[in-house]
């Protein structure tokens, strides 16, 4: 059994990577507290030894007596259980570190069981978890279907490495585009940011490092073959992709593709972008429920405000008497300087706005902060007289079309009546 043993520790050294050393202290401290039971609590200095040659283990009293009789077998069954426990914690241990080294890759399996709404998957040495809250909303998969997910987190647990899984998180969208995309993986092509809301739409920002690398053209590709095969992983899912740039007037117009915008005006201190856009590119900038701007908000990490020409047009000659914070005085310098409407008032800085005579910078903070938030209400008043007049005129529209339906069958009635 000692020769036996010794073999037994070495390959365990060798195939699990655990050190012989840590496995013999495991067994003389399992020994040990055996040893105590078997003589009784009385007994206090007992210590083990181990002879790394013969692989005999002594177990000795403080007087240097071998502890004896049944103590071999017991011995024996202690060292292989302790050697299946540290085997069992090892391969745990091993599992965890070479997950927690995959956190943000990619992984596959297969969908093995269903367990409290969660997706059990099978990786092969290890399981993991798919909250429902992490899969798409238009995905549905079944037992045994292949499924590709990020791996975002590696937990500990008794059971071994707990990984929890998504197909939600922005993050597999970054991966699938490394994947697909050579110059991406060769670090010629950088994805600076990704915006995503699962199922629906996604927005990513890229950047080349070589002049005559187009990053856009790469992440689509030949006949737009790879972003195609990102959009079949991704059940449909729409993806923008958009040039990123340094300067933000033009990362922002990129990132409200598909619109075209007019104008960009940006404020570093507040990270705020007023965002002009012809008439009919306005819903389509805005997007469906507000969709493209509060994905281009996320891509950019800036608030974006979008005004159409025609509402800028019809709210910029409001009266700067309007504005919280100007009084009849104030109103007569702002007028004698040429700035007599709120249009004029929110094109100022701070030090254009100070220059005018009896206006320090607290006052000037305040009007520049009152005129924004007037131009913002008064636009979104224009928009929604604008919305609830086209909302009628749909409806005028639909019921003139319902009734020349019911006036033609009507016809079509009598028609056939007549024959």
């Amino acid at each position: 059994m000692n020769q036996e043993l010794l073999a037994i520790l070495d390959s365990i050294e060798r195939d699990k990577g655990i050190k012989k050393e840590i496995l013999i202290r495991a067994i003389e401290s399992a020994l040990i507290s055996a040893a105590r039971k078997n003589l009784g609590k009385h007994v206090e200095d007992i210590k083990a030894e181990f002879d790394p040659q013969t692989g005999d283990f002594k177990v000795l009293t403080a007087e240097g007596k071998e502890v004896s009789g049944d103590f071999g077998r017991i011995s024996a069954q202690t060292a292989k259980q302790v050697i299946i426990q540290k085997i069992r914690e090892a391969e745990r241990d091993v599992l965890f570190e070479e997950y927690k080294k995959k956190v943000n890759d990619l992984c596959s399996g297969a969908v093995h069981r269903f367990e409290k709404g969660m997706l059990i998957v099978d990786l092969g040495r290890a399981e993991g978890i798919l909250p429902k809250r992490e899969l798409p909303p238009n995905e549905e998969y079944r037992q045994g279907d292949r499924i590709k997910a990020l791996i975002v987190e590696v937990k500990k647990s008794s059971k071994g490495p707990e990984i929890l899984l998504s197909r939600t998180n922005p993050g597999f969208v970054k991966r699938l585009f490394e994947l697909e995309v050579p110059e991406i993986y060769e670090s010629i092509v950088e994805i600076k940011a990704v915006s995503r809301e699962a199922g629906d739409r996604s927005k990513i920002a890229v950047y080349s490092k070589d002049d005559k690398v187009d990053p856009v053209g790469a992440c689509v590709g030949m006949r737009g073959q790879r972003v195609k095969n990102i959009v079949r992983e991704l059940g449909g899912e729409k993806i923008d992709i958009v040039r990123w740039s340094v300067n933000m007037g033009e990362f922002i117009s990129a990132s409200l593709s598909p619109a075209e915008i007019s104008g960009v005006k940006t404020s570093e201190a507040e990270r705020r972008a007023e965002v002009i856009v012809a008439d009919d590119q306005l819903s389509l900038a805005i997007g469906k429920k507000g969709q493209n701007v509060r994905l281009a908000a996320k891509l950019t990490g800036w608030n974006i405000d979008i005004r159409s020409k025609s509402e800028i047009e019809e709210v910029k000659e409001i009266p700067i008497i309007e504005i919280d914070g100007i009084g009849p005085k104030t109103e007569k310098e702002l007028k004698k300087a040429g700035h007599d409407t709120v249009g004029k008032i929110i094109k100022l800085d701070l030090k254009e706005l100070t220059a005018v005579k009896g206006v320090g910078k607290k006052t000037a903070e305040k009007i520049l902060k009152s005129a924004k938030e007037l131009m913002e209400h008064k636009v979104h008043e224009v928009r929604d007289k604008k919305n609830k007049e086209n909302r009628v005129a749909r409806a005028e529209k639909e019921r003139e079309l319902a009734a020349e339906a019911d006036k033609k069958a009507k016809e079509k009635e009598q028609e056939e009546g007549k024959e």
